[in-house]
């Protein structure tokens, strides 16, 4: 047989969730949205510039408060495939030759997410 006791309340618990609904989450989420475009345009393969500058960034709400960072780039193939999908990870041409994929994104971005979740973390502790 288990037996579970407790003391006190949720009151702490209660005031935090509460608190939750005015944090900057937005506010922070939006500025690094755009440190994310800055970083990725200048990081971008260039050819013509088309794909750098078809960077972009939403904030999505999934399920029940919780939020999403998601950068977007427009420019695709005529058969609908994301050219920066085709730089990041290479593709083969018409021709039967392969072009190797540069990782261009990760390297940069880690910082970024870094610095986010800290900054996140930071607000929510603010509460």
């Amino acid at each position: 047989m288990i037996t579970i006791t407790h003391k006190g309340d949720f009151e702490k618990t209660t005031k935090f969730l509460k608190q939750l609904p005015n944090a900057s989450f937005d506010r922070i989420l939006s500025e690094y949205g755009e440190r994310g475009l800055v970083i990725l345009r200048q990081n971008t393969p260039v050819d013509s510039g088309t794909t750098a500058d078809s960077w972009g960034y939403l904030i999505k709400t999934v399920g029940k408060g919780s939020k999403t960072l998601v950068w977007t780039n427009s420019n695709v193939t005529r058969d609908g495939v994301p050219i920066v999908i085709l730089l990041q990870y290479g593709h083969g041409t018409n021709g039967g030759t392969y072009v190797q994929g540069k990782d261009f994104i990760n390297p940069v971005m880690v910082p970024l997410f870094v610095k986010l979740s800290e900054d996140l973390w930071e607000e929510v502790t603010k509460l």
